[in-house]
């Protein structure tokens, strides 16, 4: 017997539609929890450190296999439980009928095509030669599989953090709100993100069997919500810090740490190794779309979304790269100018633009170069170098070795370097640096000697970058470039030397006979040093050379799209596509 206007009957509907989204959200929410609890759960086996750790390990059985080299012997058994759907109320909302798990017998990942539920459909069959034939064994929609099963495995990971530590009384109590603060930041938001994420992957593979697409949803999500990453990453300059005083300090939060990280659930992994989750799974996922973008088919549309969700990860990976070294260079640059003390002419070392590149102790020769003296201690006298992007200071060590007399500088584009290799076995350390103009305007020439051959070359190569390498950089698309592939994750102990993780590729610029590489990694074109121990070369010249065009292909499949993207990139919100929608509504923003 009422009358409604057209704006009642809008708001009733969209009133409606908001309760059915958040009861579905809740739905899918205590779904994916109850998956991860279940005791027969074969994801239970799998926190994502243990993840990581796993799909690296066979990346990098299948390059050995492929070298002809032996393998540790990874099993390949692998398979998933069919899930039945769930009817609530008077709509279906089903779980996905493949539940993202991994199995943990002989420590192997899951592949799409392997599951029991794929192989009884008939989709293999029905597949494409380029869907079902790649050398790896990995299809486009494997790839797809593997980004959905590690967020599962990354959010389990987050779930643990949260409940096993941040809801730990003890240790919560033992903490002021600065230091808690300090130590999760806002592990919250990432916490959201993550959840929000997963449910649509979750929703995208109940659609189908053969997963039509999940790069869309990577490009919405990482527009939309994935900058929270960023200012997690860089607040881990002072989460780390924080950390090591507060273990220090706090005894009560030691006693506590130490209880939480001994108990079963943890496996034996740190609290630092939750810590550091969101970095990983960022740069993880970028390696995970890149991986999909190689698969995928030329000029369609699943190309084209996964380009343009690689270029928005790669964005953010920058973002928070630059933003933690920002911080970390900042705080380097005050604590370096403290301890100089300039003779006559003082230069500015604080500046936004410029950062530490090398420092250390070399030797100066000095006096007549006959070879009599050569074996004479007085001939040496020490000198330290602070090399910064643009700018060099030679200095002099103080008596009590805290303070550093400035002795000359020069702008780093004024730097020349010769190597005395060819002069003799008494020159074999040692190197001439000619700068061109120093701090008083004339030419300079020092006689350097270094403790081995390759700090000697690792000087040479940073105070002079545009000299030319043994082996030339993969921009020049040399088709049998030398290549080695990381068997043991590196940090990097010097400004000048490069972190990596395992399975990482790399080309090789420099080699010294004493243990040491200087290499570009493939996927980011990252630069630096690292011991010769933790990588294997590449033997197959077919790897080698299918790693140079799964290079080159990303690289022009994203300059062909770079003006696509560039005004998302620049922050504003993605337009979404008539291909995906997100299956989760915010409250907030539907009022809006």
């Amino acid at each position: 017997h009422h009358h409604f206007s057209l704006s009642h009957v809008h708001t009733l509907f969209s009133s409606t539609n908001v309760i059915l989204q958040n009861i579905r959200r809740c739905f899918y929410k205590s779904f994916i929890t109850e998956l991860m609890r279940s005791s027969h759960c074969l994801f239970a086996a799998f926190l994502y450190q243990e993840y990581r750790d796993t799909s690296e390990q066979q990346e990098i059985e299948q390059r050995r296999q492929r070298d002809g080299l032996p393998t540790a012997g990874l099993g390949s058994e692998s398979g998933v439980t069919v899930g039945s759907g769930v009817t609530v109320g008077s709509g279906m909302i089903s779980p996905p009928a493949l539940q993202l798990q991994l199995r943990n017998t002989g420590r192997s990942l899951s592949l799409w095509q392997n599951l029991e539920a794929v192989q009884n459909s008939g989709l293999l069959s029905r597949l494409s030669p380029q869907e079902s034939e790649c050398w790896t064994g990995w299809t486009d929609i494997d790839a797809m599989f593997e980004l959905v099963t590690s967020e599962a495995s990354y959010y389990k990971s987050l779930e643990l953090l949260e409940r096993h530590f941040l809801q730990n009384s003890d240790l919560i109590t033992s903490l002021s709100q600065s230091d808690i603060h300090f130590l999760f930041s806002n592990i919250a938001d990432i916490m959201k993100a993550s959840e929000r994420f997963l449910m649509d992957l979750e929703h995208r593979i109940e659609e189908s069997l053969q997963i039509s697409d999940v790069c869309d949803i990577v490009y919405h999500h990482a527009v939309e919500h994935f900058h929270v990453f960023i200012s997690y990453v860089i607040n881990q300059v002072y989460q780390e810090k924080n950390y090591r005083r507060i273990l220090q300090e706090n005894t009560g939060f030691r006693e506590s740490m130490a209880a939480l990280e001994n108990q079963p659930k943890v496996k034996g992994l740190s609290f630092t190794s939750f810590l550091i989750l969101p970095f990983q799974r960022i740069t993880r996922l970028k390696l995970l779309v890149q991986n999909i973008l190689k698969k995928v088919e030329e000029n369609t549309e699943r190309e084209i979304n996964a380009i343009k969700a690689h270029q928005e990860l790669e964005r953010i990976v920058k973002e928070c790269n630059e933003g933690a070294r920002k911080m970390s260079r900042t705080e380097e640059l005050i604590s370096i100018e403290k301890t100089l003390e300039f003779k006559s002419k003082s230069v500015p070392v604080i500046s936004h633009s410029r950062w530490l590149l090398k420092k250390g102790e070399v030797l100066q020769m000095t006096g007549p170069k006959s070879t009599r003296t050569m074996k004479s201690r007085k001939l040496y006298h020490p000198i330290y170098l602070f090399l910064f992007n643009n700018l060099l200071l030679i200095t002099k060590r103080s008596s009590n070795g805290e303070k550093f007399q400035v002795l000359d500088s020069c702008s780093r584009s004024m730097l020349r370097t010769e190597d005395m290799e060819d002069q003799g076995q008494m020159l074999a350390f040692v190197f001439v640096l000619k700068l061109l103009e120093n701090q008083e305007d004339r030419p300079v020439s020092y006689m350097l000697k270094t403790s081995s051959m390759s700090e000697k070359l690792r000087w040479i190569c940073a105070l002079t970058p545009n000299r030319r390498t043994r082996f030339l950089s993969t921009s020049t698309h040399q088709p049998d470039s030398p290549q080695v592939q990381c068997i043991q994750s590196y940090s990097a102990q010097e400004p000048d030397e490069l972190s990596i993780e395992m399975a990482d590729v790399l080309h090789i610029l420099e080699r010294t006979d004493d243990g040491w590489m200087m290499g570009e990694r493939l996927h980011d074109g990252e630069r630096g040093w690292f011991p010769c121990r933790v990588v294997e070369e590449i033997l197959s010249s077919e790897v080698r050379a299918q790693n140079l065009r799964e290079c080159q292909r990303i690289q022009q499949a994203q300059g062909g799209q770079q003006g696509g993207t560039r005004a998302a990139s620049r922050g504003r919100r993605a337009t979404k596509t008539a291909l995906y929608s997100p299956t989760w509504i915010n409250q907030s923003e539907q009022e809006q």
